[in-house]
């Protein structure tokens, strides 16, 4: 199960194709092995037998074991930054277009079998290996919030919402979640089609502006600061 991106390079600039590969196989041996035996247990040198390199190539190209799952996780993370193509929100309806398309995003990327394998991971390590969780929140967990916060703020900044971004970032992300991700964790429901993603996405969406009305007042203000086109 690959959980590498194809952006992730090895630590030198410059590199062959086959440090390339070699770079490649080694977080896949990391990561399968990591799933097989936990992280804990798991030792440079199965990882390098693994990823048939020497321990010396592996820790050129990537790193020690720390370093490997620091690039496992943030391979996934960087797909949960706010996508370029997202509609800026400039009215209630753009906004609600937004966070639908967002979470829809979120959703779809956060229950890929390899990520929740990896949430399972960390929670399995807690005990012995407190820095996986770690990074994984710091790294996985955040971009998703930082994200949530970046377009909460923007709608704020726009007279769209009130309230603190993280806050409402948080409210928004609760409504979306629900109980799914324990429920994909304890392995008692199937990861959600695309059909049943979207719905999803766009009920949270509903639900969590029903809570945020925009008042008249609301409106008048941020009509009035809007800037005028020239006649």
């Amino acid at each position: 199960m690959r959980l590498m991106s194809k952006t992730l390079r090895p630590k030198q600039s410059a590199v062959s194709r086959g440090e390339a590969d070699a770079h490649t196989r080694i977080l896949d041996a990391a990561f399968a092995a990591f799933m097989k035996n936990g992280y804990a247990t798991t030792s440079t040198l199965e990882i390098a037998t693994r990823a048939r390199v020497s321990k010396r190539e592996l820790y050129a190209l990537v790193g020690n074991k720390q370093e490997m799952l620091i690039a496992c996780i943030s391979s996934r993370a960087a797909r949960l930054k706010v996508p370029d193509e997202l509609p800026v929100a400039h009215d209630r309806e753009t906004l609600a277009q937004a966070l639908a398309s967002f979470g829809a995003h979120l959703v779809r990327e956060i229950t890929d079998p390899a990520v929740i394998t990896v949430f399972r991971l960390a929670i399995a390590e807690a005990v012995r290996a407190p820095e996986v969780a770690r990074a994984l929140d710091r790294i996985g967990r955040e971009t998703s919030r930082a994200a949530l916060r970046q377009i909460m703020a923007q709608a704020k900044a726009s007279g769209l919402l009130d309230g603190r971004p993280d806050e409402l970032a948080e409210q928004f992300s609760g409504l979306l979640w629900g109980t799914l991700m324990i429920s994909l964790l304890l392995g008692v429901a199937d990861r959600p089609n695309s059909r049943e993603i979207a719905a999803r996405a766009r009920e949270a969406t509903t639900a969590f502006l029903q809570l945020h009305p925009i008042h008249i007042r609301d409106l008048n203000t941020a009509s009035a600061s809007a800037p005028r086109e020239e006649q």
